[in-house]
């Protein structure tokens, strides 16, 4: 178990000390709670820091079944998605990019948002449960066309550590911690405190330079 997402971090750091300092490396963290873990990782190796900014689009009838997923700029979608209609996909990528652009300003005030192209992306969580959104956020990823994608995280369930480790583009999975009787990952935190937007957009800030 661990005290809370710095301790984990600094952990999960240890592990990826082969990239400290490296002018084609970048920690990329999905907000919120995946950001106090990217900028420990980050400022431990010496990196910079960027945000991923998706969204899942949810089966109609269970919306935490991931079809596909969204970013600003681009689309994928699964093969869950062919038997639902255009209508409702087109409805979603609408909501969902409403939602993704109020995150954006958010966020970005006065920062650039990095390219991914020809990088070593380390992407990282506070934890994954099921894997099927960071898959899809993966596959939004790799259209940037990144040399590497590189998976890092505290926890992870062993079901969606295998299914991520074996998801086309994925180069490398780490987790700390795969735990037989996983049921959340905040159960694997002494403080799983949830992360306020201000702390995020702080962190963001100090380590994106």
């Amino acid at each position: 178990m661990f005290k809370n997402r710095i301790e984990a971090a600094t952990m999960l750091a240890e592990k990826l000390l082969s990239y400290k300092e490296r002018p084609d490396t970048i920690i990329l963290a999905i907000p919120r709670g995946g950001i106090p873990v990217g900028a420990t990782i980050a400022k431990i190796l010496q990196l910079p820091m960027d945000i991923v900014l998706t969204k899942k689009i949810g089966h109609p009838y269970n919306t935490e079944f991931a079809i596909g997923a969204l970013s600003l700029e681009s689309v994928v979608l699964g093969h869950d998605a062919d038997n639902v209609s255009k209508n409702y996909i087109n409805n979603q990528i609408i909501q969902l990019r409403e939602t993704l652009q109020k995150k954006y300003d958010t966020y970005y005030q006065g920062i650039k948002r990095k390219t991914l192209t020809n990088k070593t992306v380390i992407l990282t969580d506070d934890g994954i449960a099921t894997g099927n959104t960071i898959i899809a956020t993966i596959n939004l990823i790799a259209k940037e066309r990144p040399s590497k994608i590189i998976i890092a995280v505290p926890v992870s369930s062993i079901s969606a550590f295998n299914k991520i480790k074996n998801t086309p583009h994925v180069d490398q999975m780490i987790a700390l911690e795969q735990p037989a009787d996983f049921y959340a990952v905040g159960q694997y935190y002494k403080d799983f405190s949830p992360v306020k937007d201000s702390e995020a957009i702080k962190l963001f800030k100090e380590f994106s330079n």
